[in-house]
């Protein structure tokens, strides 16, 4: 297991690299890419490829070790992970596709460093606000140098800002959250990485995703944990226990709003 100051120099010369990604390879195609279209119906773009490619490279020379990417393939995703126990980078290069195609400007860049099959450090970057969201395994989580949460939170899950995605949740509990919601109000932003980072700033009191990829969650879940957030999935109260690849995620950041959360839902 790498040592705190080797994960510090990592982690400062991760920022640098996404910071850097997306100046050169994202932002000068938004706006400017078409749409393409996976097997399984979800889009990615030219700039998708170009910072995925740019990423997987330049990492390999902070530490070298495997990369997990959401735009290799399947097989290739489950090779990257069998060999990378003892430090594996996982990047999601554009998170909110979508939202980057169509001109929405909430997307963001997320990558995180596992070993032994946890994160130990990550790192998300949405370039159109120039927030950067870092966390290091034990050392708190920060956006711009100021440590999270960067409010108070809702107490009660009645006063609570929800973040729910509806789209993947079993309709019995997307049916009761649309007709009795237990919370104040409910927002959704088309961007995994950055919700999970709006839950630990405090922007968001709790959350709700039906089905998040390893790469989706894998830096988010890190930030609000040291930001003193809990997790867990519909099935799994603790959330390492879910299966790797695919995880539906419950979260908040105040533990008392976290247990309420939980209760209903499972309820």
């Amino acid at each position: 297991m790498r040592d705190p100051a080797t994960l510090k120099n990592m982690l400062d010369a991760t920022i640098g690299l996404v910071r850097l990604v997306a100046r050169q390879e994202i932002m000068p195609r938004f706006l400017r890419v078409a749409q393409q279209q996976k097997a399984d119906g979800s889009l990615f773009s030219e700039a998708d490829l170009a910072a995925q490619h740019f990423l997987a490279r330049e990492l390999k020379k902070v530490a070298d070790c495997p990369v997990v990417g959401e735009e290799m393939t399947e097989d290739e995703q489950a090779l990257a992970w069998a060999a990378g126990r003892d430090g594996l980078w996982c990047i999601d290069p554009i998170d909110g596709t979508t939202n980057f195609i169509n001109g929405i400007p909430l997307f963001a860049v997320s990558v995180a460093f596992f070993e032994q099959g946890r994160p130990r450090l990550a790192v998300t970057f949405a370039p159109v606000t120039d927030e950067m969201f870092y966390a290091r395994e034990g050392n708190g989580a920060y956006l711009n140098g100021q440590r999270l949460p960067l409010r108070p939170v809702a107490d009660t899950l009645e006063r609570a800002v929800a973040g729910v995605d509806f789209k993947r949740i079993p309709k019995p509990l997307a049916d009761r959250l649309a007709c009795e919601p237990p919370f104040y109000s409910q927002r959704n932003f088309g961007c995994s990485t950055l919700e999970w980072c709006f839950v630990a700033a405090g922007r968001l009191d709790v959350y709700l995703h039906g089905g998040q990829m390893l790469w989706d969650y894998c830096a988010g879940s890190l930030i609000l944990k040291e930001a003193g957030g809990a997790m867990a999935t519909l099935e799994h109260t603790d959330f390492n226990e879910a299966p790797v690849w695919k995880r539906p995620v419950m979260a908040a950041l105040n533990p008392k709003v976290f247990s309420a959360w939980q209760t209903w839902i499972r309820g």
